[in-house]
């Protein structure tokens, strides 16, 4: 298969590499620093935050398998940046084999992936009527718990909870104007929900 492969490297590949090879060994270069420096953890939660490593540093886990870990011990593992393959994770493990985990290469101008635990924690929030209507109001503009309250007949601790929740979810930003703490929707982060989604559904 290498030798096929090599044989059609100029009629197929050649272009391509070359206009992808410095990325991929920026990106390459770069998680081996983080892993050099910061361990493991670090480095797979750089490369994909489906990724994980277990809490007693054993077995790296993957949020998108169902037998979603797998035990490097003796034989290490593989990380392999592509240029190709966003937003898939690409998981190859067998007993007795080196595990290799294949993961898109960042790429300039494009968000970072965000974890399914995050889309999930989103989703929930929103999933609220209550949360729904305030959301409506905060995308037009910033507003206090007083203003909240009183624009949809609650108590100001009622939309106190509501409002952590959203904050939680990372989906509203709070600035302060005198003594007045002030919310408002991020849209940007909004926006993203569904993509994120469904990038996450895709990894």
């Amino acid at each position: 298969m290498r030798r096929l492969l090599e044989d059609c490297e100029q009629a197929f590949f050649a272009d391509a590499w070359a206009r992808v090879q410095h990325q991929l060994v920026a990106d390459a270069r770069h998680k081996t620093e983080i892993l050099r420096r910061y361990g493991l953890a670090d480095a797979l939660s750089a490369i994909s935050p489906a990724t994980t490593l277990s809490a007693d540093g054993c077995r790296i886990v993957v949020d998108k398998l169902q037998d979603n870990g797998t035990s490097a011990a003796g034989y290490g593992v593989t990380f392999s940046p592509t240029a190709f393959g966003r937003p898939h994770l690409l998981v190859v493990h067998a007993p007795g084999w080196r595990p290799v985990l294949q993961y898109p290469a960042a790429e300039a101008g494009l968000p970072s992936p965000v974890p399914m635990k995050l889309v999930e924690q989103r989703l929930d929030a929103l999933a609220h009527p209550v949360r729904r209507r305030l959301a409506r109001t905060l995308a037009r503009g910033s507003h206090t718990t007083g203003e909240l309250a009183t624009a949809w007949q609650l108590t100001p601790p009622e939309v106190s909870r509501h409002l952590a929740a959203l904050r939680k979810a990372g989906l509203v930003t709070v600035h302060r104007r005198g003594r007045y703490v002030l919310y408002q929707l991020d849209l940007t982060a909004c926006a993203r929900l569904g993509a994120d989604f469904i990038e996450a559904i895709l990894r």
